[in-house]
């Protein structure tokens, strides 16, 4: 069995100066990434660097050079505010976007949405990537997970939002993953999961930290993890939880098989249903995964995962999705009109607080 892609996704990082708080968080989370196994690669969503300057890119290449990881970076808003992406790419010696790979039989497609612009939050794609875009998901012959700065909504080409929206919403798109909310957010319009994680500088809401997502034959899981927490950490990588869940196969009958990646050391992975007695979870030689068979009461309303370490514990629950006919529709499709709002087990505080076109003020 495939196992499923997974990936951390640090945020929008602001970088300035060594000394500031979020270089050196960003420093703990490149260290704390580091000490796990079971994870394909990390994302940087862009704002990298606040002012685009070539010392900000250095401190950026620096943390990264520390991962053993692959790393994947992007460009933002910030990224151009010395008129061109000159000092993103020389700086990062990061490939030319946009570009594809393909990890664990998932094509990753990584874009810019600040190169053709003017600057500032005037997103644009451009003919040309727009036209990429659309023959990597008309040759797609797998799952797709896309990886953008903000939401198609913001696209400022003219027709590009409707345009892009409409191509992920058609295509075998299953998940976005983006930046520049400053906040955490969720969204689910009935094909795509929409995820943007919160930044690591500028932070408006909630503690520092970083999110863990995956894909998981088509399942989407997604969670955040606070830097302070200590390991072990869990995210249930299937089934699908109900507000996540967009296809009808993503409903479970009376018997599934429930997966969940466990990060750091666990002496023990078990689950539970509802209030009922925890139950061990395996996990065979070479698999990403703990595993068990689920026997699905009637009215049963919760999984939830827990692993257990010397000094802690962590947990994760989600609620199955049961009605194929009872899946999430959309409200406007490439926006933020299909945000789930406040999750606390996922991370999501529902105050929206950020300094861009959707968030509130704070």
């Amino acid at each position: 069995m495939t196992a499923p892609l997974a990936f951390a996704h640090i945020g929008d990082l602001h970088l300035t100066a060594a000394e500031a708080d979020n270089a050196r968080d960003f420093r703990a989370i490149v260290a704390q990434l580091g000490e796990v196994d079971g994870l394909d690669f990390v994302f940087v969503p862009g704002d990298n660097a606040d002012n685009g300057l070539p010392e900000q890119y250095a401190l950026v290449r620096a943390g990264l050079d520390r991962l053993s990881l692959p790393v994947h970076v992007i460009t933002g808003d910030h990224d151009r505010e010395g008129g061109s992406l000159d000092a993103f790419y020389t700086g990062l010696n990061v490939p030319r976007l946009p570009y594809a790979v393909d990890v664990r039989g998932v094509r990753c497609l990584f874009l810019d949405m600040c190169g053709p612009g003017g600057g500032g939050p005037d997103f644009r794609l451009g003919p040309d990537q727009v036209a990429w875009l659309a023959t990597e998901l008309e040759r797609a012959d797998k799952d797709c997970v896309l990886f953008m700065h903000s939401y198609p909504a913001d696209l400022k080409g003219e027709g590009e939002a409707a345009r892009v929206a409409d191509l992920i919403h058609r295509g075998p798109v299953r998940l976005v993953e983006m930046g520049h909310t400053h906040y955490n957010e969720l969204a689910n319009d009935g094909r795509t999961v929409y995820a943007a994680t919160r930044s690591t500088g500028q932070i408006e809401e909630g503690p520092v930290g970083y999110a863990v997502a995956a894909l998981d034959r088509g399942v989407v899981s997604w969670r955040f993890k606070e830097l302070a927490q200590p390991w072990p950490f869990v995210l249930i990588t299937s089934p699908a939880d109900r507000r996540l869940a967009f296809d009808a196969g993503h409903a479970v009958g009376e018997r599934f098989t429930v997966h969940a990646l466990v990060l750091g050391p666990a002496e023990r992975v078990e689950f539970r249903i509802d209030g009922g007695p925890w139950q061990a979870m395996a996990r065979e030689d070479g698999a990403r995964c703990h595993a068990a068979e689920v026997t699905w009461p009637a009215g049963a309303r919760a999984v939830t995962v827990r692993a257990t370490g010397r000094e802690s514990e962590d947990t994760d629950a989600i609620e199955p999705a049961t009605d194929p006919n009872g899946l999430p529709t959309s409200r406007g499709i490439g926006s933020d009109a299909d945000a789930l709002g406040a999750w606390p087990g996922r991370g999501l505080l529902g105050t929206q607080l950020g300094p861009n076109r959707n968030g509130r003020q704070w």
